[in-house]
């Protein structure tokens, strides 16, 4: 008996060896791999909070996504790219110690201060979400300059003529008048307006609003829109809100 007794606790010993070796090697490759999926959870984390999370600065610009009123159809239609989101609205962003605000022309409110709040939940929207793109210029510029200036034209009257230096303003030609180079020129380009479809025609509605303000269409005259503004290579988009 003593030589199978003595069998079996050797084969009892190098079970237990063997369960302890395995048990080793188990716990090593559990750590191993907790570390890296955590290491790799930790990439995938901080990627996505640096393109969730926008940080507001004087000076960057909101290009909202055009809507399906008339006004926006006649402005997308003439200045919009076939390859491209079509925008019919740009306004200003401001940071004050209250918080973020918008510097806008519009149709609706004229040259103005709109809060952050009402300005975002009013945006069109894509899948449900605010459809404004943000950019950022990638030029020095003076943002207290442009802040300052655009504040000095709140409450004058949205240019529904759409020409330069009339004392009234339309969403681009706020931005355009109000970011300058140091020498005073204007960082984005003004270029020969259109108001024509992709067809060539000239829609209803601004051949209606023209005789109704008694003015010619001014065609090929210097003028900005937000689909051109929108890519021009001074900006770099940073922000997406949908």
């Amino acid at each position: 008996m003593l030589p199978f007794s003595l069998a079996i606790i050797s084969f009892n010993k190098n079970k237990y060896i063997c369960s302890t070796i395995i048990l080793r090697h188990y716990i090593y490759y559990m750590r191993k791999f907790y570390y890296w999926a955590f290491y790799l959870m930790a990439i995938v984390l901080g990627s996505c909070s640096s393109e969730t999370h926008y940080e507001p600065q004087n000076g960057d610009l909101f290009f909202v996504v055009a809507n399906s009123s008339n006004v926006s159809k006649a402005i997308s239609d003439a200045t919009a790219w076939n390859d491209s989101i079509k925008f019919d609205h740009v306004a200003i962003v401001a940071v004050d110690e209250k918080g973020p605000y918008i510097l806008e022309a519009s149709s609706r409110r004229d040259v103005s201060r709109t809060e952050w709040n009402t300005f975002i939940e009013n945006a069109p929207k894509v899948n449900g979400k605010p459809g404004i793109v943000v950019k950022r210029l990638n030029v020095p510029f003076d943002a207290d300059m442009v802040i300052s200036l655009a504040k000095s034209h709140i409450g004058e009257k949205y240019d529904w003529s759409y020409r330069h230096k009339n004392g009234k303003m339309y969403c681009s030609e706020l931005v355009y008048e109000c970011f300058l180079n140091p020498d005073g020129s204007h960082i984005f380009i003004a270029q020969p307006m259109n108001f024509r479809d992709k067809d060539g025609y000239m829609p209803r509605f601004w051949r209606e609003l023209f005789e109704r303000i008694g003015e010619e269409i001014p065609e090929g005259l210097p003028g900005t829109n937000p689909n051109d503004m929108s890519k021009e290579d001074c900006l770099d988009e940073v922000y997406l809100f949908f």
